[in-house]
């Protein structure tokens, strides 16, 4: 199932889009900026987006990455945006970067409502959301024994947890390629044990700052090869958060490429996530890959952690969404593919998966 969210962040708006560019308002600051998938005319005229922009990005005619900002006088470097959701309030700074990126994707939004409803559903031990995108009316929700929860204590570093309906844990949260953190906020902030890992210090440092922007605490920083260690270690998660780019520099220099390393790096997160109770939150955008091979990537990534002669699929569609059976003591995976967008936006695939009992 496709669904196209519209998260509250009145921080943020998508004031138009088009000729391979795009116009947002950040708090009180416009900026201009290239986007390539923006393939359609713009609907405002050139003189309102010159009019509006405090920030334009100039990219560097020898790259395809890097270029510069023009400023309007009075725009500062650095700014800080407010979101919240429920009981969550986030605060994060922006800044402009040689990369065109001003540190928060906001489409992602979408996945923070899912990241904090998921990890308060298994700290609150009984009811989960019924609406995916964090959007359900008060009071929505399923009851235990329909999703499955955890049950007994929470996982120690350890990485074990006994799991069942109508317990209360602390849920651990794996946010890879974490950027500067608003996924990792957004599971802190319902009480999650968290982890934020990410190659880039200076991004990780941002990600800090965020956390204490916001009033919170406690958040594990990682600057080095992790997924598989853990992987080595037996430790789980209750959820993981993937927003992988394109490619990239690890920790220690080296050429990591997503096309090459995908397969691999969903089945280190299938052996991470818990058995039950465990959600996954996938981005493919830097691909530009369909809702239909991230939904195959994820489900081939469960299946190999298991003998062939236990599995076997199928696909009845129950409430538009996909539902993969997995006969074996491994929980099922409900996914739901999203698409987050402001108006006339440049949209963002995304694939939830939760795992239910079987």
């Amino acid at each position: 199932m496709q669904e196209q969210l519209t998260p509250d962040f009145p921080d943020y708006e998508l004031l138009d889009t088009g000729d391979f560019e795009k116009l947002e308002r950040f708090g009180r600051h416009v900026t201009r900026r290239p986007e390539p998938q923006a393939i359609w005319r713009r609907s405002l005229p050139e003189g309102e987006w010159r009019r509006m922009a405090d920030a334009a990005f100039l990219r560097d005619v020898r790259s395809d990455e890097r270029g510069e900002w023009r400023l309007r006088p009075g725009m500062p470097p650095r700014w800080t945006v407010a979101y919240e959701y429920k009981d969550m309030a986030l605060r994060m700074r922006l800044g402009l970067t040689s990369f065109k990126h001003v540190g928060i994707f906001p489409e992602q939004a979408a996945n923070w409502n899912f990241i904090y409803d998921n990890c308060r559903a298994l700290v609150s031990g009984g009811t989960f959301p019924a609406d995916i995108s964090g959007a359900a009316a008060a009071g929505s929700s399923l009851p235990a024994h329909d999703v499955a929860v955890p049950s007994g204590a929470g996982s120690g570093r350890d990485g074990h947890s006994a799991t069942g309906p109508g317990c209360c844990v602390t849920p651990r949260v794996l946010n890879l390629f974490a950027y500067t953190g608003g996924a990792s906020l957004a599971a802190c902030a319902a009480g999650a044990d968290t982890t934020h890992v990410d190659s880039v210090k200076q991004v990780v440092t941002w990600a800090r700052e965020n956390m204490e922007l916001s009033g919170l605490d406690g958040i594990r920083w990682i600057v080095e090869e992790f997924v598989q260690r853990e992987v080595r270690r037996g430790n789980r998660y209750h959820g993981i958060v993937l927003d992988p780019p394109a490619y990239g520099r690890g920790a220690n220099g080296e050429k990591w490429i997503l096309e090459d390393n995908i397969c691999e790096m969903l089945e280190c997160c299938a052996r991470l996530l818990e058995p039950r109770g465990a959600f996954l939150v996938l981005n493919l955008y830097s691909m530009g890959l369909s809702s239909t091979l991230a939904r195959t990537a994820v489900r081939q990534a469960s299946m190999a952690v298991l003998p062939p002669p236990t599995m076997a699929t199928r696909f009845p569609r129950e409430m538009g969404s996909l539902r993969t059976t997995r006969r074996s003591s491994t929980a099922n995976f409900v996914s739901r593919i999203v698409r987050a967008s402001n108006c006339r936006s440049v949209r963002t695939t995304v694939l939830h998966v939760k795992n239910l009992e079987p």
